[in-house]
């Protein structure tokens, strides 16, 4: 099995999920991503980037992003381990 390096979300292209694996930031920012359901080992999609903040699907939901804080937001390549 090859895993791949974590990464910023910002580097990811549109359409590839991810799971956040950290959130490089202070208590302020780790608390704020918490409370939009942005926590470690959650799968995230980006759905558009057009150069300023992110529409990401998160649990169900469309969250926009700042690119700030979108850079601070590590993440790894997700793939579905079962078919069905």
């Amino acid at each position: 099995m090859q895993s791949e390096k974590p990464v910023s979300l910002t580097t990811i292209p549109t359409g590839k999920p991810v799971r956040l694996v950290k959130v490089d930031g202070g208590k302020r920012l780790n608390h704020r991503m918490a409370e939009m359901g942005l926590t470690p080992g959650v799968e995230i999609t980006i759905l558009q980037d057009t150069g300023g903040p992110l529409l990401l699907h998160v649990r169900d939901f469309r969250i926009a992003l700042g690119r700030g804080m979108a850079e601070k937001m590590i993440v790894v390549p997700f793939e579905c381990k079962w078919e069905g």
